[in-house]
């Protein structure tokens, strides 16, 4: 199965990182500012775009360092995969290892969702390292999937 993979180091530390990525508002401030659940271990998110949605399932989240996320409802090329975040400091930056993992095939939705991926991790470096992301309404528009 393919997965898409991304590396990005953010001039922070590892537990500011993580909580943009494990916490409700941490999530609206990159991803979707329409974020609605509970993020914590065990806790369903919903998030929400102009262009659709995503109910998440929060699997696995160790302190710092890793959160491992599953699709449960939303396009039918999500569901059932999975998105996980490792997190290692390395010097002055937390570096993100990122995959959204078990795609049946490697669709021409998935190489949309790549790039969106990649700008929303930008948003989320920029939100960590200067307290403003670019989420969902206000993030880059790359094609009419949004």
């Amino acid at each position: 199965m393919p997965d898409i993979l991304h590396r990005v180091g953010v001039k922070a530390s590892q537990s500011a990182t993580y909580r943009a990525i494990t916490t409700r508002e941490g999530l609206a401030g990159w991803w979707t500012s329409n974020t609605e659940g509970d993020a914590g271990k065990g806790g369903i998110l919903q998030f929400r775009f102009g262009a659709g949605g995503f109910d998440i399932a929060v699997r696995d989240a160790r302190a710092d360092t890793h959160v491992m996320w599953e699709v449960l409802e939303g396009p039918e090329e999500w569901i059932g995969t999975h998105i996980r975040w490792e997190l290692k400091q390395d010097g002055d930056y937390c570096i993100i290892l990122f995959a959204h993992a078990g795609w049946r095939e490697p669709v021409e939705f998935m190489h949309h969702c790549s790039t969106k991926w990649a700008i929303f991790l930008v948003s989320l470096k920029a939100l960590v390292e200067t307290g403003i992301g670019l989420p969902d309404p206000h993030d880059v528009k790359i094609d009419n999937w949004n």
